[in-house]
């Protein structure tokens, strides 16, 4: 009877550890700078609560990712990803999204009305995040890549950006005025409307520019084997 275990080939081997010896520096490197930036953020923030709200995916993230590491580790895409959403969040906490200052450089440069610089952090929470279902879905359910998948990613991404603005809609009743840093609508009546209009273009975009590289990426994690 034949096992349903396989040998892995020499060659698979030798590519695999040549592989995870290259995405556990990658992995470094982003921890690294991942902490540097955090340090510098929480030096003086303008707004103490809104630097802990902004940020507090990061630090619930952080620890998680170290955790997982070697029992699930990610594709250095999503590794990628993940590093230049938290670099968003860490840099909106520090000035609060309404105050930072390359935000300020494209309203001027563009005659805008407004700092938009929380576009780009909600365009970037539908955009990273679909790239994390993607992975989990392959990785741990039946599903394949095509429509089906599609769909449902895009769909978990704005169901997570309208609970998103339900968790600032609590932070707004819990903490009153002081939560305004943290809404950054500046005076916009819908910005609730079109935070969660960006984040479904970021997850369908994400999609749309990484599934082949994604997928890619998901086989190379895969054991090369031979029968």
């Amino acid at each position: 009877m034949i096992s349903r275990f396989k040998i892995p080939s020499k060659s698979g081997l030798q590519d695999r550890l040549a592989s995870s010896s290259s995405e556990t520096r990658l992995t470094a490197i982003l921890l690294a700078l991942t902490l540097v930036i955090l340090l510098w953020s929480n030096i003086g923030p303008k707004d103490r609560l809104t630097w802990f709200l902004e940020v507090a995916p990061v630090l619930i993230a952080l620890p998680l990712l170290t955790y997982t590491r070697f029992s699930f580790p990610l594709t250095p895409l999503l590794y990628s990803l993940i590093f230049v959403h938290a670099v968003i969040l860490m840099i909106g906490g520090h000035y609060t999204y309404a105050e930072v200052p390359a935000g300020f450089w494209v309203q001027d440069l563009f005659d805008l009305q407004r700092n938009h610089y929380d576009r780009l952090g909600h365009l970037a929470q539908g955009f990273v995040p679909a790239i994390l279902a993607r992975e989990i879905l392959l990785r741990t359910t039946p599903l394949l890549p095509g429509k089906m998948l599609f769909f449902i990613v895009t769909s978990i991404c704005l169901a997570f950006s309208a609970f998103y603005e339900i968790i600032e809609w609590w932070a707004a009743l819990l903490y009153g005025a002081s939560a305004e840093a943290f809404l950054a609508t500046q005076g916009d009546v819908w910005d609730t409307q079109w935070d969660m209009f960006i984040a479904l273009i970021g997850a369908i975009s994400a999609q749309l520019i990484f599934n082949n590289l994604h997928n890619r990426q998901l086989e190379a994690l895969r054991p090369k084997t031979k029968d």
